[in-house]
């Protein structure tokens, strides 16, 4: 079985993390997301939360590869590991990614070779969108329906005590 691991933060999940994750399950039989505990992010849900965000919007894509998400605090090469990854999959928007992703695969590499890293572009239509950016558009009472799917607004909305 080919697991691929596709870490982030999804504070919110967003249509761009679907779109990569759309592509992924092509690629692998079961797609590990794993869903970062980084407090020092000051991230806006808990991870409990993220995980069942994660989980909520990323059923439809269950019919391509077992889906799968876990929450993780630890090196992303050793929860790779952990999980049995054979690849990491990262999304790449614009070339100031890449630069901090070759770093980490380099890195990676260093630590465990046995592991992949694949890089998937960002579709046009979301390159822009960013988790941090999405959550600044929801506190200002900006319309997000664009940017992420409607369960996941409702949540957004909810948090800043406002109704879309």
């Amino acid at each position: 079985m080919k697991i691929g691991l596709y870490p982030g933060t999804f504070d919110p999940i967003t249509y761009g993390h679907m779109d990569i994750i759309s592509r992924a399950v092509k690629l692998v039989d079961k797609l590990v997301i794993g869903v970062a505990v980084n407090e020092s992010k000051g991230p806006l849900f808990s991870v409990e939360e993220r995980v069942e965000m994660v989980l909520q919007e990323t059923a439809e894509f269950a019919k391509d590869a077992v889906i799968e998400a876990k929450p993780f605090n630890n090196l992303l090469i050793h929860f790779a590991d952990q999980c049995n990854a054979h690849a990491i999959v990262r999304g790449l928007r614009a070339v100031s990614d890449f630069e901090y992703e070759f770093q980490m695969v380099a890195m990676n590499q260093k630590m465990d070779s046995s592991i992949e890293t694949v890089f998937l572009m960002a579709d046009p239509e979301h390159q822009a969108v960013s988790s941090r950016l999405v959550k600044e558009i929801a506190r200002l009472d900006g319309d997000i329906d664009l940017f992420v799917p409607d369960g996941v607004s409702q949540r957004l909305y909810a948090k800043y005590g406002k109704t879309k």
